[in-house]
């Protein structure tokens, strides 16, 4: 019988860490730190190819950079990012020509379906996506978003106007999805040729209109286990779920304290349910000094804590990628904040544990279990 381990990657202020265990997801070790001194905006593995893993750097000094190994980990070499995107938003000359923008940072990374093998998908600040079929050697933006109509009336958020949420839909091979702060959700049927907004019924408060057709500043979403057709989405202005694929959404988050924040997970093991953990909004860190996690249960349209006994007391926050979970049953949970603490459920958020080492700032999780 093979041996499954998991494996988690963590982007930090001041570079990539891996922290493995075994199934069991109780005692872990820690590799790292690689990518020293960089910023990792989000490392990941990809399923497709055991091993391989990406890594999002973003450098004062160097700039942008994709990571790449093929041994898990270990050793890593530079491929190119993409180049210089053309946005309709740049300042035009008297031709009306476009003028080339720079990348500013590289923000997210989805690998592509298991039936096409070396494709990758990229966000990045200016907001824009890119598309790679040979393993990140080469890139070609994606015009029907880049280029979108409602582009003008996209705005920058606090950490710029990036494109940092990619999902592609299990069940419809050429529906995929994109977050853009501070533009919403857009949503493709056809692989990504062109691309609609959906964002009816999210509020936007820092706008004169309160309910455009873009502009509003989602932090992420998820596809529900269960039903690819359920969507959650943490925005800046609350907790929202759809259950027609992003056409419409209503607010369930009402009900917490506050139900501002960056992150959400919808476990492979819970289908019906998601993962937030809600901030106060002007400080970014948990409300009343504690964090917590809570987990919304679709089906009876409730939601409840999973943070029990000792509270996890402290200004302690996350970043939009901060929040992931495994395809193990019973589920995987894990949480990284900004102040370094990396915190674990090995089932399914009904305990939690930190694991014994103190990290830099982190600002990606993301899972990947494999067999050996």
């Amino acid at each position: 019988m093979a041996k499954q381990s998991v494996t988690v990657w963590l982007g930090t202020r001041k570079g990539t860490y891996a922290v493995e265990s075994d199934v069991h997801r109780k005692k872990w070790t820690v590799r790292g730190p690689y990518h020293e001194g960089q910023d990792a905006y989000h490392v990941v593995a990809d399923p497709r190819t055991p091993g391989s893993v990406y890594a999002l750097l973003n450098s004062a000094w160097w700039g942008p950079m994709v990571s790449h190994s093929k041994d898990n980990g270990r050793k890593w070499s530079e491929v190119a990012p993409p180049m210089t995107p053309m946005s309709k938003d740049r300042t035009r000359g008297e031709s009306g020509a476009v003028t080339p923008g720079p990348v500013v940072n590289l923000w997210h990374l989805t690998p592509g379906p298991a039936n096409e093998p070396g494709s990758l998908f990229l966000g990045i600040d200016p907001a824009s996506l890119f598309r790679s079929d040979d393993s990140g050697k080469s890139w070609t933006g994606l015009a029907g978003l880049n280029e979108h109509e409602t582009r003008p009336k996209w705005n920058p958020g606090a950490g710029g106007m990036c494109l940092h949420t990619i999902l592609l839909d299990p069940d419809r091979p050429k529906r995929m999805y994109a977050g853009i702060s501070a533009a919403g959700v857009f949503r493709s049927d056809d692989g990504g040729e062109h691309w609609t907004p959906y964002n009816k019924g999210v509020v936007v408060s820092f706008q004169p209109e309160k309910r455009p057709v873009v502009g509003q500043c989602v932090h992420k979403i998820a596809l529900d286990s269960g039903n690819s057709t359920t969507v959650y989405r943490q925005d800046h202005d609350g907790i929202y779920v759809s259950h027609n694929s992003a056409e419409s959404w209503t607010r369930v988050g009402r009900p917490l304290e506050t139900d501002f924040g960056f992150v959400v997970t919808a476990p492979a093991a819970m289908p019906g349910e998601a993962l937030f953990a809600p901030l106060h909004g002007m400080a970014r860190t948990g409300p009343n000094h504690q964090l917590q996690v809570y987990k919304w249960t679709d089906r009876t349209k409730k939601w409840r804590p999973t943070v029990h006994g000792k509270p996890w007391m402290g200004d302690l926050g996350m970043h939009r990628e901060g929040l992931d979970s495994d395809t193990l049953d019973p589920a995987g949970i894990y949480l990284g904040t900004t102040t370094g603490n990396l915190f674990v459920s090995a089932d399914g958020a009904k305990s939690w544990r930190e694991v014994p080492y103190h990290f830099p700032s982190i600002h990606s999780v993301a899972v990947s279990s494999l067999s050996s």
